[in-house]
């Protein structure tokens, strides 16, 4: 636990409400007590006991163990209405962390890297204050609190465990805090805002033999630079030039001596798209290019490949919500950044397959103090004053979805 916590930076912050602003030392205590001690996919369990920790003391009815480590709390308002969903992801990486900070992973090997850490500590302090402001809405707030967004996946499985069910939810929003765009924006836009992920993996397998005889042998290697060659014909040649998808072959293994030809030869990669059209289309045309090219060398080949998260489509209806919001929130000049897409690839797409909604990006880099590093980067970090301005954020939208307009 971090025993002291920095004043708060109030750049930017001249349009919380106080209460947000009295919490935000609690928001950056909360955040640093998880990085400390990140955690991988569906193994959270320190992670989940603080949740729980929380959510006990403040009076707030939730289930645990879902989808083996998830959390769903529920919060009603002063009266019955909509019923809107808050999902939080709370896994972190197999990074060696390289931060020199007080709060580092103590965990070696695991470090938060993407930022969820912040996410889990934006829906704490979120539920927090609506417990303590039921008057101030109705209908129900949802908080998912999700695992294993980095894979294998968490949002599947929880979905199958029934989170959108009793009291079904009528839409759901999330955040990621994005490094890509500086503090004070917000990314938010309908449609698509980030990629489907498709992975695969290839063998070749040729036959081996003397680098000085090849006409004795079938080259596995040769046979695989021309698969990875080919491959980026799908895109340049098969793909409407007015679609964005890319196919990138990510590894290549093969032989272990400079006078040998590798008998096989291994590639992985991974494929990525925004229109839902393209579901299938990838893997059928990369296995007609497999086996085309090694039917024409005289090799042969072994490819798996699988979908790994759907895109994520943003409903229009609660983007333009949560657009709205954030124009009474952000005050920067840069402001709101409609098109923010990504070729990144997220499971809260899982959840919005199910129910309208709409997740965004709240902008957390700051160069000037160092805080500008990628995500998954082992020196990633960002600017906690985004924490206040997420829970701002996830507030506004509650009462404005869960009020007698709706």
């Amino acid at each position: 636990m971090v025993s002291t916590v920095p004043a708060l930076n109030t750049d930017n912050l001249s349009q919380l409400r106080l209460e947000i602003r009295n919490l935000q030392p609690q928001l950056v205590e909360w955040r640093r007590r998880l990085h400390q001690r990140p955690e991988l996919g569906f193994k959270e369990q320190l992670t989940a006991e603080f949740i729980t920790e929380k959510l006990k003391a403040w009076g707030i009815e939730h289930q645990t163990e879902i989808a083996k480590t998830g959390i769903v709390a529920t919060i009603e308002g002063h009266q019955p209405g909509p019923v809107l969903g808050i999902r939080a992801d709370m896994d972190a990486l197999p990074i060696q962390e390289e931060n020199q900070v007080p709060y580092k992973s103590q965990h070696d090997g695991i470090m938060h890297a993407c930022g969820h850490d912040g996410h889990t500590a934006i829906a704490l302090g979120t539920a927090y204050y609506l417990a303590n402001h039921r008057q101030d809405f109705q209908g129900t707030v949802k908080f998912i609190f999700q695992p294993a967004e980095e894979g294998p996946g968490g949002a599947k499985p929880m979905i199958e465990a029934g989170v959108l069910k009793n009291p079904d939810v009528d839409a759901i929003i999330g955040l990621h805090l994005w490094n890509n765009l500086p503090l004070g924006t917000v990314g938010v836009r309908s449609g698509a805002l980030m990629a489907a992920v498709e992975l695969f993996e290839c063998t070749i397998q040729g036959k081996g033999g003397h680098g000085a005889m090849p006409h004795q042998t079938v080259d596995s290697i040769v046979v695989g630079a021309q698969i990875v060659n080919a491959l980026q014909t799908i895109v340049g040649r098969n793909v409407d030039p007015l679609e964005a998808a890319v196919v990138t072959v990510g590894s290549f293994h093969a032989g272990h001596a400079n006078n040998v030809i590798a008998d096989s030869a291994k590639m992985t990669g991974t494929v990525r798209y925004f229109n839902p059209k393209y579901a299938g289309f990838f893997g059928k045309r990369m296995e007609e290019i497999i086996a085309g090219i090694c039917q024409g060398q005289g090799a042969s080949y072994d490819l798996n490949y699988y979908s790994f998260y759907p895109p994520v489509i943003n409903d229009s209806r609660i983007a333009e919500l949560v657009r709205s919001v954030a124009e009474t929130v952000i005050e920067t000049p840069v402001g709101i950044v409609p098109e923010c897409q990504t070729m990144g690839g997220e499971d809260m797409s899982y959840f919005l397959q199910e129910v309208p909604g709409c997740y965004f990006f709240l902008g957390s880099a700051n160069a000037e103090k160092d805080l500008a590093y990628p995500h998954h980067h082992p020196r990633f970090d960002f600017d906690e004053t985004a924490l206040g301005m997420g829970v701002e954020m996830f507030v506004r939208c509650v009462e404005k979805y869960c009020s007698k307009q709706q």
